[in-house]
């Protein structure tokens, strides 16, 4: 799945990738087993089909059973979608979107995670002076 193709999946759709990510891989009746009211058998292994044409999973066969894997692995496929994201809803701009989450009453962030972001911050301030750094150099 490219970055910039990202497909929009149904809410049932997401809750196939769920269950498959949350599994490691499935079956198309061990997926239908995960899934709240679930469809028919027959439902799900087309979602599946659908969702292997869109580039999200993969399969493997054992035997007569098709086993559904992801094409990417989950941080890989979340970074592309919030790329997507904060290109659609926030001008490109990461802090816009970090602004966004942090401000939300419906999410709190726990010293670690705090701590984390810090950490990242100063190693992207770190980068900025180095790419000017050099900049500067090349100007002279």
């Amino acid at each position: 799945m490219a970055q910039n193709d990202i497909p929009q999946l149904s809410k049932r759709e997401r809750q196939i990738m769920d269950a498959i990510y949350r599994l490691g891989q499935a079956t198309a009746a061990e997926v239908r087993a995960e899934l709240p009211d679930a469809p028919t058998y027959t439902t799900v292994r087309g979602l599946l089909r659908i969702l292997e044409q869109k580039g999200h999973l993969r399969h493997s066969e054992d035997g007569t059973r098709f086993v559904y894997s992801p094409s990417l692995p989950r941080q890989r496929a979340g970074a592309s979608i919030l790329t997507h994201i904060v290109r659609t809803f926030f001008d490109g701009s990461a802090a816009k979107a970090m602004a966004a989450m942090l401000g939300s009453s419906e999410r709190s962030v726990n010293a670690a995670e705090l701590e984390r972001l810090s950490d990242l911050v100063t190693r992207e301030r770190q980068k900025m002076k180095k790419r000017n750094g050099k900049a500067e150099a090349r100007a002279k």
